[in-house]
C-alpha cells in the first residue's frame, strides 16, 4: 500500500504520468497500473485525466491529504527503527518562518553538518501558520516559528528571544533625529509583511501597544523586498534585528530611536505530539536550544 500511495503522490505533484515515471524511474504503463490498482482498492476514481495533465477530484483530494500524512509517519517509523542500531543520520525535514529560516537557521545547519554529516536536512520556508500546519500533518519533522500560536496537535516551545526595531533609510528625515516621537510614527508610511507571518503579528502588536494603525500602509510578502523598499525611502518598517545586521553594517538602514521599552518576541520550536523522536531530530533540537542568537546592538550615532 505504501508504494501505491507514494506513486500516487508523485503523479499528483508532477501533474502528469510521464514526469512522475521519470522521477520514479518507472515506465509510464507501470505508473498507470499503480494508480489503477489504488483506485480499485478504494473503489473510486481519484484523478481526472487528459492527454496533458491529471487533476485531483474530490476523492483524490482526500486520499492525497492522508497519503502525505501516512508516508510521513511511515518514514519516521523507519528512521526510529534504524536509530536503534545506527548513529544519527538520515533525512530531517525542517520548516522555519522567514526571519529564523533565512537569517539564523543557516548557522544551525552548518553546525549540524559539521558534527553530524550523515543527517540530510531539507528546509521549507513559510509563514508561521503554514509551518505549524505542516508539522501537525506530519509533512515536516520540526518547525521554528516567530509568533505565539494556539497549539494544533503539536508542542510549542519558546526557546530564544528576538528584538524588533523601527527601521528607516539612512536618508529618511527621522534618521537625522536623536529622538522620534510616537506621533511622528503615527503619520508615517509603513511597509509591513503579510497577514499570517510572525513579523506582521509583531508589527500589529506594536501598533496596538501605541494605540494607532497607520493610514498609509504597504503590504509585502518578503522581508528582503521590504528592506529594499525602505532603503529606497518608501517608508518605515518594523523588523527583527537579525534581518538587518548586514544593512546596519553597510550603513544603508538605520534604527529609529524612540522613547519606548525594547520590543521582544520569542522564537518557538514546533514538534509533533509523539513520545518518539529520531536521533537526527534530537541532536537538531539540542543544537537549536543551545544556539542562542544575540539580540543586543550598539546604539547608532545620529547621521551627520
Amino acid at each position: 500500500m505504501d508504494q501505491l500511495l507514494y506513486v500516487f503522490v508523485k503523479v499528483v505533484e508532477k501533474g502528469n504520468f510521464t514526469k512522475a515515471a521519470e522521477e520514479l524511474h518507472m515506465t509510464q504503463p507501470a505508473v498507470s497500473q499503480h494508480i489503477q490498482t489504488l483506485e480499485r482498492l478504494f473503489d473510486t476514481k481519484l484523478l481526472d485525466r487528459t492527454n496533458k495533465y491529471v487533476k485531483l477530484n474530490k476523492a483524490g483530494e482526500i486520499v492525497y491529504h492522508y497519503a502525505k500524512e501516512i508516508l510521513g509517519l511511515y518514514t519516521r517509523m523507519n528512521q526510529l527503527l534504524d536509530d536503534l542500531m545506527n548513529r544519527a543520520g538520515g533525512e530531517l525535514s525542517i520548516g522555519a518562518s522567514y526571519t529564523y529560516g533565512e537569517y539564523v537557521l543557516p548557522q544551525i545547519i552548518a553546525k549540524l553538518h559539521q558534527h553530524y554529516p550523515l543527517i540530510k536536512p531539507t528546509i521549507t520556508i513559510g509563514n508561521s501558520n503554514e509551518i505549524v500546519e505542516m508539522v501537525s500533518s506530519h509533512q515536516l519533522d520540526v518547525g521554528i516559528i516567530e509568533m505565539d500560536i494556539e497549539p494544533k496537535n503539536v508542542y510549542i516551545e519558546p526557546f530564544a528571544k528576538d528584538q524588533m526595531v523601527v527601521v528607516a533609510s539612512v536618508h529618511h528625515p527621522y534618521a537625522q533625529k536623536e529622538n522620534v516621537r510616537m506621533d511622528d510614527l503615527r503619520n508615517a508610511t509603513w511597509i509591513v509583511r503579510e497577514t499570517g507571518s510572525g513579523t506582521r503579528k509583531a508589527t500589529d502588536e506594536f501598533f496596538l501597544k501605541h494605540n494607532f494603525f497607520p493610514s498609509s500602509i504597504m503590504e509585502f510578502g518578503s522581508t528582503q523586498l521590504i528592506k529594499e523598499a525602505v532603503e529606497a525611502g518608501l517608508g518605515l518598517t518594523f523588523l527583527s534585528l537579525w534581518t538587518i545586521k548586514k544593512e546596519l553594517s553597510f550603513g544603508t538602514l538605520k534604527i529609529i530611536p524612540i522613547n519606548d521599552e525594547p520590543f521582544f518576541r520569542h522564537f518557538s520550536l514546533v514538534t509533533p505530539k509523539t513520545p518518539f523522536y529520531t536521533k537526527a531530530m534530537e541532536v537538531f533540537l539540542t543544537i537549536v536550544r543551545t544556539h542562542q542568537p544575540s539580540i543586543s546592538h550598539s546604539p547608532q550615532p545620529p547621521s551627520p
